[in-house]
């Protein structure tokens, strides 16, 4: 299965729809019982013997649906909105609900949700980029259910796949687990340059003025490139993109930093022209990554 990033570019899901659809929030809090009520008329519409006695065995479906319906708008849509999908193909295979319902019952939601907004939403345009937005996460949460449903099945026939699955699985988790790992790296060297920082600043009480000064600036340009770190580190663990150019970044500040206090320190002009061209290269490398990743932000 594609991931949730791939997904949410391949229907074109962007921020605006978020807001669209965060924005109908409350309203659609008062249309949720409504909705679950239509969806169990469409089952027994079907008559369906098994989708029947699911719906009157099952004493939380309800609820269930309700809180998947409500879901559609909260703006949480991350990994574990992902996930939380996929458990629900999960589950529909293993009750034996074949895909056919869910795409009928997705079409009576579509169809309610539409209804609603043509009833409540009277400026057109408005109107439209609304039922846009919608068509987008319902399209997006049947992929997701249908394809977890379809992986599921496959699961129960294939031993191979069981075990590419826990592979996969385990890998996804331990990567979960790095990435914790490095967040949590960067903020104990996060904290370890601030420390730098008040001991340079404590440099300048002590009458070595200049050097705490440019020290100082160093340390603190440090600390802004580890704070751009920590917010992609953020970024990627929400389902952003990784963008290299922020580490070739923390490289140059580095360097640019060696260069100030060299310069203070009056060091050899062998290892000052040997700086130079190392952020002459950095920065070239910095630049060219720059360009390349706006590319493809567009």
């Amino acid at each position: 299965m594609n991931t949730f990033r791939e997904i949410r570019e391949h229907y074109n899901f962007t921020p605006k729809d978020e807001e669209r659809l965060t924005s109908l929030s409350t309203l659609m809090k008062d249309y949720a019982e409504e909705c679950v009520r239509r969806l169990h008329e469409k089952i027994y519409e079907m008559k369906d013997a098994l989708l029947i006695e699911k719906l009157d065995t099952r004493k939380n479906l309800s609820q269930h649906q309700k809180s998947w319906f409500l879901a559609l708008f909260s703006g949480d849509y991350d990994s574990h909105y992902y996930h939380r999908l996929i458990k629900i193909g999960r589950v529909h295979m293993k009750e034996g609900i074949e895909p056919h319902y869910l795409s009928v019952s997705m079409n009576t939601l579509r169809a309610f949700l539409m209804e609603v907004l043509s009833e409540r939403i009277e400026d057109r345009e408005l109107r439209t980029e609304l039922k846009e937005s919608l068509n987008k996460i319902i399209d997006i949460n049947l992929d997701i259910i249908t394809n977890a449903y379809v992986e599921e099945e496959i699961m129960q026939y294939a031993t191979a796949y069981k075990v590419k699955t826990a592979l996969v699985t385990f890998a996804e988790r331990f990567s979960t687990s790095m990435n914790l790992i490095l967040i949590l790296s960067l903020i104990v060297i996060t904290i370890g340059i601030v420390g730098m920082f008040v001991s340079d600043l404590l440099s300048l009480f002590r009458g070595d003025i200049a050097h705490g000064i440019i020290t100082a600036l160093g340390t603190l340009l440090i600390l802004w490139v580890m704070i751009e770190l920590m917010n992609t580190e953020i970024s990627h663990l929400k389902g952003g993109k990784l963008y290299i150019s922020v580490f070739v970044g923390v490289a140059l500040v580095a360097v640019i930093r060696e260069i100030m206090i060299a310069t203070l320190q009056h060091e050899k002009m062998e290892t000052m022209y040997y700086l130079i061209a190392a952020t002459l290269v950095i920065g070239i490398v910095f630049w060219l990554v720059t360009k390349a990743e706006e590319k493809i932000r567009k």
